[in-house]
């Protein structure tokens, strides 16, 4: 007997929306039941078909706006409606910059208990062909698709079927069509799933994910193709420390800071921000936040290639960098040798109790924490043995943001004195921000402007 989970889906239902979820997806009650319909906004009427059911919930999609909101706009990709790559593109971008700020504060008040005297300008730029990296799916289908390359549908989990990208950096955008037909030339097409691609300043490199070895004829195909369009093209035939140039490089992916007084290479499987007009701003911000006195101690947790600890050095900060991958602090020395920095970078676990205490032990006047999704949550457990005067904490997730802040100002006595959303991701539901916490009873100044600049 089915159960309550495999039921066929509904036609369709008329659904009040009376808010966003997390990811960008109208809330609603339809036969008396939660659902989360893809495509409707807050204040709308709509008729929805559902495609999920769960327990608690159901999944459904619009099938008709009866009564539009009117912060609703004509999504700009003609994709938008089967890709997954984007959430938002239906929701005007002013209104998706007050929809996250709105996120931010309310999950730091109702998870954190706090509330931020001083909220500082969203950081945002260009809401269009900002994507500098990406893993896209790859997939061969027989028949009219032939080898499609691109992000993942909504529902299904299945790759798009898309020729162009607005919000992949150039030259990528384009190039999803002639992707395709490469792949699709290749007889290792039904063998291969991925493709990443990352573009910097003065070049671009696809990362050809393959589960069996290339014949001849498809390296020469995939040569010829480098050539055509002027990219490098690496393969990656295991994991991705088996990824290599399949021709000599013709450039070095690079990114500038500081008005280009700082530049940073990085390698096309790095993590580094996807955004890089609002990493720009995000640096600038985060400098100015800690503004370093020279000979300062400066501890930048989870640093990465040195994005935030170059420009803190150039500042004459006592910069110490710590990052758990040991290629990514050989790049981040390399990189502070290029810029002539004497930031130093040093291997640590900081998942690992023992590691995070020696190093906050060792005392340091400020603290930058820029942790993955998970938070840092260990470091913020033993913040007290470092003592710092201010933290600055870079969140991608701010539930785990809550959950931090939280430690810092109930246990540890830190005030939460502003922070301000970072919208590194345009038309998707993600959601970064820059907090910043005083040690002490410093009160912060009162709401700044709402005005939207990347600076």
């Amino acid at each position: 007997m089915a159960g309550p989970t495999d039921s066929p889906a509904r036609e369709s239902g008329r659904v009040r929306i009376d808010g966003l979820d997390a990811r960008g997806r109208g809330v609603g009650r339809a036969g008396g039941k939660m659902t989360f319909i893809h495509g409707a906004l807050p204040g709308e009427e709509v008729i929805s078909r559902r495609v999920k059911r769960r327990r608690s919930f159901d999944e459904a999609v619009v099938q008709e706006v009866v009564e539009a909101s009117p912060d609703r706009v004509q999504p700009r990709c003609r994709f938008y409606a089967r890709c997954g790559g984007c959430s938002l593109q239906h929701l005007s971008y002013d209104a998706q910059l007050r929809h996250k700020e709105r996120t931010l504060l309310a999950t730091l008040s109702s998870v954190a208990g706090v509330c931020a005297p001083r909220i500082m300008p969203p950081l945002a730029g260009s809401p269009w062909r900002y994507r500098r990296k990406a893993r896209l799916g790859a997939r061969f289908v027989p028949g009219r698709f032939g080898a499609l390359v691109g992000f993942r549908e909504r529902i299904p989990n299945r790759v798009a079927d898309m020729t162009d990208c607005e919000v992949l950096a150039e030259p990528f955008g384009p190039l999803l069509m002639p992707l395709r037909e490469l792949v699709g030339s290749l007889d290792a097409r039904a063998r291969v799933p991925q493709i990443e691609v990352a573009s910097g300043e003065d070049g671009a490199v696809c990362v050809i994910r393959h589960l069996d070895p290339l014949s001849p004829e498809d390296r020469g195909a995939i040569e010829a193709f480098a050539t055509r369009h002027r990219i490098d093209i690496w393969l990656q035939p295991k994991g991705p420390d088996t990824a290599r140039p399949i021709i000599e490089p013709t450039s070095n992916l690079r990114y500038s800071l500081e008005d280009g007084a700082i530049r940073v290479s990085f390698s096309p499987l790095d993590f580094v921000q996807v955004n890089a007009e609002v990493n720009r701003a995000l640096v600038r911000r985060v400098v100015s936040m800690l503004a370093p006195v020279p000979g300062e101690r400066v501890l930048d947790a989870y640093c990465g290639l040195g994005n935030f600890s170059l420009p803190l050095a150039a500042r004459g900060g006592d910069v110490t960098g710590l990052e758990a991958a040991g290629e990514m602090v050989a790049r981040a020395r390399a990189n502070a040798a290029g810029n002539g920095l004497s930031a130093s970078f040093q291997v640590a676990d900081l998942g690992d109790d023992a590691t995070v205490k020696d190093w906050l032990g060792r005392g340091w006047t400020k603290l930058l924490l820029d942790p993955p999704r998970t938070g840092a949550e260990a470091v913020v457990e033993h913040v007290p043995l470092a003592d710092p005067s201010r933290i600055v904490y870079v969140s991608c997730n701010p539930d785990t943001l809550a959950r931090d802040a939280a430690q810092l100002v109930h246990r540890h006595g830190y005030r939460l004195t502003r922070t301000g959303l970072v919208d590194m991701f345009p038309h998707t539901s993600h959601i970064e921000s820059v907090t910043e916490f005083e040690a002490g009873d410093q009160v912060g100044a009162p709401r700044e402007s709402p005005a939207v600049a990347a600076s």
